[in-house]
């Protein structure tokens, strides 16, 4: 793998100019495909059971992204792919808003998400390998903290504002004329942020690693052997599989569980309600939680943080159990059970990255076997969130979220027995 380059050459913009807008531009198209977009069709009309399984379907390249990464690095710079995904995201957006008042448009806007996917996950590698490029070691620590921030102030923005504002539009134009102006709003972000990058972005290495399709294929075997001859890799891929098990059955019925009507069992929220509750307090809540973790397990070190992480992650899901059952009508009362378990899931799902990076990556080919796990990862996320609709539909939502509190038990059991291989250097030094 090429190592970082030196420090920017004198007259480069700061990595303060590029790297909040790069991870800013990363986690708009991942959110618009993972939540906005059920919220969409939910407007639109399409069942429970189709949104969950086709909006997680259309999500693979995220899974899959390692197996085309290492021919990115046969052409162009990563500059190049970085400018020209986000261009291309933005166009796609505005296919979406053009396909929503045609016949036939779920399977229409479905095709472009799907396409939209394959494009944001390359965009993914592409900017990862900037970061790591561009940046000296000490650089990169600097500026970390700025990737999550950017990339979950998307999230505050998509879940939030733009679905807050597509509520609000929803009552005064119509929900398909909403909905298109949301998308091409979306779009046009992504435009303007490619053409600033354009001028502001270090091109993070030329091609020169890899030169030829069969060097591609040896490179992408070596990484693939090392990767499974990592002590105890069975064991560690289990427990990054088996963590997400409860989140993968909730996450895509959650906001569908709001929206839905009372008499169906759901709590009637508007879609700009969705915004502000869950939207920006939940994900203010998360980013909080994600933050404090950082803390928490910087102190104590994973080891001894896991399990408590896990419990975080895990045991807040109660409070949709409560709501299901319940239904109440007060918008406070809703909104703070959603902080609550956003905060927890912020806090726990810490715990998975920082395994993932401590115990699983390190080695010659760290920034692949990383995206390896986060792969496997997303895998165990996806295939119950592909069938969380139709046990939904089957149970109804104060049944189905009984079922995803049973489905935790699986993430208590692998993080008890998950192993450590690679301890912190404190530890390895004997410091409590």
């Amino acid at each position: 793998m090429p190592s970082p380059s030196p420090s920017p050459s004198p007259g480069r913009p700061s990595p303060a100019f590029w790297v909040p807008t790069l991870y800013f531009a990363e986690g708009l198209p991942f959110v618009l495909i993972a939540t906005v977009s059920t919220l969409m069709y939910k407007s639109l009309g399409i069942s429970d059971a189709q949104i969950a399984f086709f909006t997680t379907i259309v999500m693979w390249p995220w899974t899959f992204k390692p197996l085309w990464g290492p021919f990115l690095e046969m052409f162009k710079t990563k500059k190049h792919f970085v400018v020209a995904t986000q261009f291309f995201g933005g166009v796609l957006c505005g296919l979406v808003a053009l396909s929503l008042p045609l016949e036939g448009f779920f399977q229409l806007s479905l095709v472009v998400f799907a396409i939209m996917a394959f494009n944001g996950a390359t965009h993914d590698i592409a900017a990862d390998g900037v970061y790591i490029n561009a940046l000296t070691p000490e650089q990169q620590g600097k500026f970390v903290g700025w990737q999550g921030a950017f990339y979950n102030i998307a999230k505050v923005l998509a879940q939030g504002g733009f679905v807050y504002l597509a509520g609000q539009l929803e009552t005064t134009v119509g929900v398909e004329q909403a909905w298109m102006i949301v998308m091409g709003v979306f779009g046009a972000i992504l435009v303007l942020i490619s053409i600033y990058h354009l001028n502001v972005l270090p091109t993070g290495g030329a091609a020169r690693a890899v030169h030829t399709v069969r060097e591609a294929f040896d490179r992408f075997g070596e990484v693939v052997t090392t990767f499974f001859q990592k002590k105890r890799i069975v064991l560690a891929i289990v427990f990054i599989v088996l963590y997400r098990f409860a989140e993968g059955q909730a996450i895509k019925i959650v906001p569908l569980f709001l929206r839905a009507a009372r008499e169906n069992g759901g709590l009637g929220l508007t879609t700009s309600e969705i915004g502000i509750v869950y939207g920006t307090f939940g994900a203010a809540a998360f980013i909080l939680g994600s933050i404090l973790a950082g803390y928490f397990t910087g102190k104590r070190g994973l080891r001894k943080s896991l399990f408590i992480l896990c419990c975080f992650f895990n045991l807040p899901f109660v409070v949709y159990t409560y709501l299901s059952m319940t239904t109440p009508d007060s918008l406070p009362v809703i909104g703070i059970c959603i902080v609550f378990e956003m905060f927890g899931y912020g806090f726990g799902f810490v715990g998975l990255i920082l395994y993932m990076m401590q115990q699983i990556a390190p080695g010659k080919y760290q920034m692949a076997h990383y995206a390896f796990a986060t792969g496997l990862m997303n895998l165990g996320m996806m295939i119950p969130s592909m069938l969380s609709g139709y046990v939904s539909d089957w149970l109804g939502y104060e049944q189905f979220f009984v079922w995803v509190m049973v489905a935790t038990i699986p993430s208590f059991f692998v993080t008890w027995i998950a192993p450590f291989n690679t301890p912190r250097p404190e530890e390895a030094a004997g410091v409590p």
